[in-house]
């Protein structure tokens, strides 16, 4: 009997997905692995042994699935599991790894490691490149290709587990993309990775540069999932000028769509805030912003910005930045300084581009 493919609707050919005849079975449930195999004439209970082969035990090919009779394996050597190929790795001295990651149609996007004593985080990407065009990313600069499939997004955390021999503890949706450009994908990928890959959902942080309607739409699915929002500044003139795609989406009705997440959801928001020198660090920014952000659950991450070469912004001095923070403390607007890893091997925030790094450490 030959193999029949695994359908959903999530996993439809689109014109931003490579258009495989056969959808990849990586992102698949238990229950949508169960049935696939009794197409097949197999027992139910090849299911379950399909699933711990693919998120357990990281196969790449069916035919390797040695529970699996030998006459069966031959037949599914053709259907594609969804897995990448490493293209290049870099190590950064903090132990950060940035994989450059091939794709099925040869496309090649990026995913960042990133270690810490008790913990390891995966920085996720959603698209090839972004639409997004933010002024100091470099993501942004290569321009948008597609998006990806939730076995793209999946696959890349397996792929980081897989290198690092460690279990995955968090996930962060932050590399190459705007996710909510690609919402089907990504909530078939959040899905997967809390019921497949074993991550709690309150360790899985979606960042958006905010699309209209898109946090409403979130919000409805009632997820335990962080949201970040990519702010950068404190009104719109200035977001105007750091992000061009805002234009059309003034910061007020962004606010205001925020403040509705919280009140369906119950979760707070962080906002992202990366602090340029001279352009959106001074004082009157910081009292700026805490007016925005009075009257509900929220929190700044203000992120020191990370120089890319096609730009000239800089990064505040040290005191600037604690200057900037304690004004947001003694607005009563909850904040901290994150610094990202990986810098040196061009794997933190806003460096993510699908080229290689010119150095390895």
């Amino acid at each position: 009997m030959s193999a029949t493919p695994l359908v959903s609707h999530l996993d439809s050919p689109t014109p931003e997905k490579l258009d495989l005849a056969i959808p990849p079975l990586l992102g698949a449930t238990v229950a949508e692995l169960t049935a696939w195999v009794q197409q097949q004439g197999q027992p139910g209970y090849r299911g379950k042994q399909l699933h711990d082969w693919i998120y357990n035990k990281g196969v790449r090919s069916l035919a390797d699935i040695s529970v699996f009779p030998k006459d069966w394996r031959a037949e599914l050597a053709n259907i594609p599991v969804g897995r990448s190929t490493i293209h290049y790795r870099s190590v950064a001295r903090d132990g950060t790894v940035k994989y450059l990651l091939q794709l099925a149609d040869g496309q090649i996007v990026e995913t960042v490691g990133i270690p810490s004593e008790k913990r390891l985080t995966v920085c996720v990407s959603t698209q090839v490149g972004c639409p997004m065009a933010c002024d100091f990313c470099a993501t942004g600069k290569g321009g948008y290709k597609r998006n990806l499939g939730r076995h793209e997004i999946v696959d890349q955390v397996l792929t980081v587990q897989e290198d690092f021999q460690q279990r995955v503890s968090h996930v962060v949706f932050m590399g190459m993309g705007e996710p909510l450009l690609n919402t089907d994908h990504v909530l078939a990928a959040l899905k997967s990775l809390n019921k497949d890959v074993g991550i709690g959902a309150r360790s899985l942080t979606l960042s958006t540069v905010g699309i209209r309607d898109r946090i409403r739409q979130l919000a409805q699915h009632h997820l335990q999932i962080t949201l970040a929002v990519s702010l950068h500044a404190p009104n719109q003139a200035l977001r105007e000028q750091l992000i061009p795609s805002a234009r059309p989406y003034p910061l007020e009705d962004l606010l205001a769509e925020c403040r509705e997440y919280v009140e369906m959801t119950g979760r707070r928001i962080s906002f992202e805030y990366i602090l340029l020198a001279g352009v959106n660090d001074l004082p009157e920014h910081a009292l700026e912003l805490a007016k925005c952000l009075r009257g509900f659950q929220n929190h700044v991450n203000l992120i020191p910005y990370n120089p890319i070469q096609e730009v000239d912004y800089k990064r505040p001095s040290s005191d600037r930045i604690q200057a900037f923070a304690n004004i947001l403390k003694q607005q009563q607007i909850a904040v901290s300084v994150r610094y990202s890893r990986g810098l040196e091997a061009d794997a933190a925030c806003g460096q993510l581009r699908a080229s290689k790094s010119n150095k390895i450490y």
